[in-house]
């Protein structure tokens, strides 16, 4: 969330970002096989074991395979173990999934054989997706999700998934993967919106996380498995002018996420969760905010970040991603001193990236992939 972009930035230089530099680093220079590499070459050419740099080569080797080993372990007892994950089993239910990135997870889903369940107020963008099924409901009217969580589980019970799960006496149609990705901007001060606006949007942007995670997590409790996957955004954590009422409820779906994993943690170990902190996306949603530097605050592609989310899911374990990398700094800005944070604020643009803030052109307030 950044102000207008220079016209100086050279056009060959967009696809160039720290984010690359970082993925290029991590799978050579900062590899644990390739800095073995090293020491094996200087050996080969019978450097001394005793030799100053075959000494560095070998603490600096040592020192990645520490570290990466230590990561591992810190998922292990962050995460637990992994579930494992059948997609031909699983049935997964996408809030906000008629355009953007939710639409992008659910064709790819529906495309391997998962049976996949769209609900928005809008259309599928595509017309209709191969396994996607949708479901026409306004997720801040709990009336209306109770109503379609009925007609999943009926939907699908009488498909091709009935001879499994009477087999495995699961409960018929019971959704085992939810993603939580719906939500709606105003864009406007708060002196601005109405009272009205304000209340729809908590009521999609954060009350409908309790409806749905109430609708849908009793079942995946009673079959003994399931994924929760909560789409945040930075602005939970650095708040911008013009954005009060997205801004609270995205913090509130961040804490409302990270308290439900304390409370899973002890009941439900196997129901996995994972929380999606991305920077500005390039999706309809915020329309016309753009970052004014490519390099340190680079807009995510949704395939970039659907791709992240898919294969979190597959692996059945949870995760915290948070996506550009400038996205994982973002809690320490909130400790440095108050006058240090607001030199930051003014050189990155955050209170005015929304003057250029169009929206999307069917109106401000819709459903959809989000930043």
């Amino acid at each position: 969330m950044m102000s207008p972009p220079h016209n100086s930035e050279l056009a060959w230089a967009k696809p160039l970002s720290i984010d690359l530099l970082i993925k290029v680093l991590n799978v050579t220079f900062l590899h644990p096989f390739v800095a073995w590499m090293i020491p094996l070459c200087m050996r080969a050419q019978a450097t001394p074991w005793t030799d100053p740099a075959m000494q560095v080569a070998l603490g600096y080797a040592s020192f990645l395979t520490l570290m990466f080993f230590l990561g591992v372990l810190n998922r292990q007892i962050a995460y637990s173990k992994p579930r494992k994950v059948d997609l031909s089993e699983e049935v997964i239910v996408i809030t906000g999934g008629a355009s953007g990135l939710g639409l992008l997870i659910a064709e790819v889903y529906g495309m391997r054989g998962a049976t996949v369940a769209v609900l928005d107020v809008k259309e599928l963008e595509s017309g209709e997706a191969r396994g996607v099924s949708s479901y026409k409901c306004d997720i801040g009217d709990k009336e209306q999700l109770a109503r379609v969580a009925v007609e999943i589980e009926r939907d699908v019970s009488e498909y091709h998934l009935l001879p499994y799960i009477v087999a495995n006496n699961f409960q018929l149609g019971t959704p085992t993967i939810l993603i939580n990705n719906a939500a709606i901007v105003n864009g406007k001060s708060l002196l601005e919106l109405s009272i009205s606006e304000i209340e729809k949007n908590f009521q999609v942007n954060l009350l409908s996380h309790f409806y749905t995670i109430k609708t849908f997590l009793p079942g995946m409790i009673r079959t003994g498995a399931g994924t929760i996957v909560t789409i945040s955004s930075i602005l939970g954590q650095l708040p911008a002018a013009q954005l009060t009422d997205y801004c609270a409820s995205k913090a509130a779906v961040t804490a409302m996420h990270k308290a439900l994993v304390a409370e899973l943690k002890s009941t439900a170990p196997n129901i996995k969760t994972i929380l999606v902190t991305p920077g500005q996306l390039s999706t309809p949603l915020f329309n016309g905010v753009q970052t004014p530097s490519s390099f340190f605050g680079p807009v995510l592609e949704p395939v970039d970040v659907a791709k992240e989310v898919i294969a979190t899911i597959d692996a059945g374990s949870s995760a915290d991603l948070a996506m550009p990398f400038y996205s994982r700094w973002a809690d320490w800005v909130n400790v440095a001193p108050v006058g240090v944070q607001a030199l930051l604020r003014k050189f990155w643009g955050i209170d005015t990236a929304m003057r250029t803030f169009q929206g999307r052109k069917e109106g401000l307030a819709e459903k959809g992939s989000l930043i």
